[in-house]
């Protein structure tokens, strides 16, 4: 269009100028307006481009050029009647053309506004409903208003009027720069030499004029750097005081928690999601060569050299222990710097959080961390490569992950481990090495730069400078002490060091005392920069100084790195899972993935129901096995202490008196106690019982280690109740007092019972005896088997002590010396030389069988002495007391069974379900023991994909909160 109207002004010039005017002069091209300039260039028919010809017409009376301030003259000769027809002429011409760029300019505005109305009409139309989605908006935002005063907030705001009185004087600088400037430049170009024809005392008078000249620039130049400084700081004030009125504004919406704000899901931060991340990596154990490249600000140093005051005062607390030269950082330290609107921090394995405006929570805190220090640290050692990971909070706090490492030593002293260097080289090496870690290099400046020694190591692994970031702490003792104070700009400008660093910093960390609070060295050390000469003289720059500096730069350093290798981390992982994903489906494609909790909660469950499964045995069953297993234990004592002593006796009176005694040694001392043992293992057994039965089933091999040292801690753990003993006793010895047959059959049954005992002992006596004399000759001759010099001895014996037997029926159960003597000179007649202890040994288990078979013909004859035992043996040659004592164990046996089973079924079996529930709830806070007892490749893979899985889930979600913040 601008072309199209172009041509029209330009032939409406040419057609409105009159040949015959005789008005013929050139106006220059400067003096026209720029857009009728540009017309006139570019339409203008002059072959000559220097100089366009142009109409005065075309000038004077083309709608895109102004009018004339006045008329131009008449020409000379022309009358005046001529000329005023023309200027009417033109008059009227003119006011139709204003009129129609009137009428054209009205029309235009009209149809403008009108389809300007439509379009918004149409487009509030298209755009949705947004009342419908009020409720995503919490509600503290609506009432935000209605809590905050913000016409007093606004009142509370400087006035621009004080903003402005704080701001420097522009103009002035810039004279000032402009007359430095010029100086530097007339120095370096020199001054115009003198002329001649000057006077030597003119010329002297100039030189001293030109040396008051320089004098004088010097004191400017002073002046101004002064100027510069004083309004740096003038800057850092404000921005201070605006810091902390936003501090208090965030605060006063962060803690308008009455509303319920706390009440909702509150949205994890950045910082804490990437924090999450760096615990899960600290605990997987990676098999596929998945290592942890992730950024983190490592803090490295020499012993003392600071470390740790740089760590607390980007912290903005004390929060770690402090010794005077010795070593307090004793492991590694992960510290989680976030923005909060309380100052408070807590460690990730526990709730408790610790207020640090408060001096008593910063002790306990400091408390704390040196005890998980000391218990990291293993017997024998001085550092431990367990990581402590603590989360700090509050208003203003930068967002950055830190790790605290033991400071660097060049001598192992008295006290430490012999290893004590080697291992704090590794651990530092072990993060250093990490490509996308941020190394922060705390330096002491106090001492001499050649002592140290983390340089180097530094050096060794950023040897480009790439990562490191350089801090000089003590600047203050380093200025008072050194006699240079050219050697710290050396340092901060990194000519000193071989280490090359992304930046250089110096910073004060105090005045040396423990009891400083972050607030008295802040101010200490913004007035020692504002008072140094080494800032004044420019030897440091104004953002080289100061932890505040510091923490913004390490800051943003921390979170570019964290942009540009996040993705890339994320991708390794999604590798990793895809690889421990297929060795599964290969290896077992049938089993879910379980790792080693969800398992150990699957074992938990199967144990809990064979525990329960206990109280489901029948009385019946209980009682059985308890009668058994007690007669087995207690047999043996009952034969050889008890029947066998009083039935050698010789009347009935002394065998009962014998055995009354005896059991009544036996029910006080030793019966009970047995009888408890006897239940436990029989307990014990039923439950290792069940165990396998379920074990036969649908179980997995892994959970056998896992079930027998829960049964082995279940059963340490479980004591018998005590009180039961002594009921038990009682019970015990009145059962055997009763001496009361009833019934025939119960008769019966103690007959059954005693020929079943006394048919058992014999069979062992026969045993105990072949063992003793050899193989017969039935043996010897189908199985090739001959008799050793002893059995051929014992043998012999045998022989001749049976022949007394024979001659002597009712012979006493000891031998006489005279008959040993004789059956040794028997023997010695048929050549055969023997020990009367030999002779002793055989006769007691020929004796003892002789008497077991006696004592079963007896047996025999008491079946059908009921009769006689209802009529107490009177008028009987018959006499059955051992049937009657039989009885009464018997009797025993069944009482104490009972008395057993009820127990175990109401007491013992609850009390033992109760501690397997605290052995299994104590073994399943101890991951170590779990580990132990749940191994295998199926549970290692599991665990794998569990963590893989948790740690590219965890890193996909701060990645996609991590591009919402951008």
């Amino acid at each position: 269009m601008l072309r199209v109207g172009s041509k029209a002004a330009c032939m409406a010039c040419r057609n409105l100028v009159s040949t015959n005017m005789g008005v013929r002069f050139r106006v220059p091209l400067q003096k026209l307006h720029p857009l009728s300039r540009a017309i006139h260039h570019r339409y203008s028919g002059n072959s000559n481009p220097q100089r366009a010809p142009h109409r005065t017409a075309a000038r004077y009376f083309t709608s895109m050029s102004r009018l004339p301030m006045r008329p131009p003259k008449p020409p000379p000769g022309s009358g005046g009647r001529s000329y005023q027809q023309q200027r009417g002429f033109w008059v009227a011409r003119l006011a139709a053309r204003l009129l129609k760029l009137r009428y054209i300019l009205l029309g235009s505005a009209v149809g403008g506004g009108y389809t300007a109305k439509k379009t918004y009409d149409e487009w509030k139309d298209m755009l949705p409903d947004f009342s419908e989605y009020n409720w995503v908006i919490p509600d503290f935002v609506w009432e935000l208003s209605e809590q905050i005063d913000l016409d007093k907030l606004a009142k509370a705001l400087p006035e621009m009027e004080e903003i402005a009185k704080l701001l420097p004087d522009l103009d002035k600088i810039g004279e000032n720069f402009t007359f430095l400037k010029s100086l530097l430049s007339s120095e370096t170009s020199g001054d115009p030499p003198l002329k001649a024809t000057d006077s030597s005392t003119a010329a002297t008078q100039d030189a001293s004029d030109k040396q008051y000249k320089k004098s004088s620039d010097k004191e400017k130049i002073d002046q101004l750097q002064e100027d510069l400084l004083r309004t740096q700081l003038k800057y850092q004030r404000m921005l201070e005081r605006l810091e902390k009125e936003n501090k208090e504004l965030r605060k006063v919406v962060l803690q308008k928690d009455d509303k319920g704000i706390h009440q909702r899901k509150v949205k994890k931060s950045l910082i804490d999601l990437y924090s999450e991340v760096l615990d899960i990596l600290s605990d997987y154990d990676s098999n596929y060569n998945t290592q942890d490249h992730l950024p983190r600000v490592v803090v490295v140093g020499d012993q003392s050299a600071g470390k740790t005051s740089v760590l607390e005062m980007i912290a903005q607390a004390r929060i770690f222990p402090r010794g005077s030269g010795e070593m307090m950082t004793r492991s590694p330290v992960k510290v989680t710097l976030s923005e909060g609107p309380h100052h408070v921090a807590m460690f990730k394995d526990s709730g408790r959080e610790f207020d640090l405006t408060k001096e008593e929570d910063l002790a306990a805190l400091r408390h704390e961390i040196e005890l998980r220090m000391r218990k990291s640290v293993r017997e024998g050692q001085t550092v431990s490569t367990e990581t402590i990971s603590l989360s700090v909070k509050g208003p203003g706090i930068q967002r950055m992950v830190l790790v605290d490492l033991p400071g660097v030593i060049s001598t192992v002293t008295a006290g430490m481990a012999s290893d004590t260097k080697e291992t704090i080289f590794s651990i530092s090496k072990a993060y250093m090495q990490n490509p996308n870690a941020i190394i922060l290099c705390i330096q002491d400046g106090s001492v001499d730069a050649e002592r140290s020694i983390v340089t180097d190591l530094v050096s060794q692994m950023d040897p480009q400078g790439k990562r490191t970031i350089f801090v000089l702490t003590k600047v203050d003792l380093a200025e008072k002490n050194l006699a240079s104070p050219s050697r710290i700009q050396q340092i901060v400008e990194g000519k000193l060091f071989p280490m090359k660093a992304l930046g250089y910093f110096a910073v004060v960390t105090g005045k040396g005392s423990s009891g400083e609070s972050i607030d008295s060295i802040k101010d200490y050390e913004e007035d020692f920069f504002q008072n140094s000469r080494l800032l004044r003289d420019g030897m440091l720059k104004a953002h080289q100084v100061t932890t505040k500096n510091l923490s913004l730069a390490v800051s943003d350093c921390f979170w570019k790195m964290v942009r540009e290798s996040v993705e890339q981390q994320a991708d390794v992982f999604k590798a990793s899972r895809f690889n421990l994903e297929t060795e599964w489906k290969n290896n077992y494609p049938r089993l879910r993935e379980l790792d080693r909790n969800e398992l150990y909660e699957k074992a938990k469950n199967e144990i809990l129901d064979e525990v329960i499964s206990l109280s489901q045995v029948t009385p019946q069953h209980w009682e059985s096995i308890l009668q058994k297993k007690l007669w087995e234990r207690v047999s043996t004592h009952v034969i050889e202490n008890i029947y066998l002593p009083a039935a050698q006796t010789m009347d009935s009176g002394t065998f009962n008196t014998t055995v009354d005694i005896k059991l009544k040694q036996w029910t006080d001392k030793q019966l009970p106690h047995k009888a408890l043992e006897v239940a436990w293992e029989t307990l014990q057994e039923e439950f290792a019982r069940f165990m396998a039965e379920y074990k036969g089933k649908d179980q997995d091999d892994i959970f056998d280690k896992l079930k027998e040292a829960v049964k082995d801690e279940s059963i340490k753990r479980h004591k018998w109740n005590e009180r039961a003993m002594d009921s038990l006793r009682v019970i015990q010895h009145n059962a055997l007092e009763d001496r009361s047959i009833t019934d025939k059959p119960q008769w019966d049954a103690a007959i059954q019972f005693m020929e079943e005992t006394l048919q058992s002992r014999l069979k062992d006596t026969e045993s105990v005896i072949r063992d003793m004399v050899g193989p017969d000759w039935k043996q010897r001759w189908w199985n090739w088997k001959n008799r050793t010099p002893e059995q051929h001895i014992r043998n012999e014996t045998k022989n001749e002590l049976e022949r007394l037997l024979k001659l002597h029926d009712d012979h006493t159960a000891y031998l006489a010396n005279d008959e040993v003597t004789t059956v040794r000179k028997n023997l010695e007649g048929r050549g055969v030389e023997v020990d009367p202890v030999l002779i002793k040994d055989t006769w007691h288990q020929l004796y003892r069988r002789h008497f077991l078979q006696n004592a079963l013909s007896h047996c025999n004859l008491c079946k059908r002495g009921f009769y006689y035992y209802q009529r107490h043996f009177v008028d009987s040659e018959l006499e059955c007391n051992d049937v009657v004592l039989f009885w009464r164990i018997q009797r025993m046996l069944v009482i104490t069974a009972n008395t057993l089973r009820q127990q175990l079924t109401n007491t013992e079996v609850r009390r033992l379900e109760k501690n397997v529930k605290e052995v299994l709830d104590d073994f399943g806070e101890d991951m170590e023991r779990k580990s132990h007892l749940i191994t295998g490749r199926q549970v290692q893979l599991a665990e794998d994909l569990k963590k893989v899985r948790e740690i590219q889930e965890k890193l996909e979600a701060f990645i996609e909160a991590l591009h919402k913040e951008k």
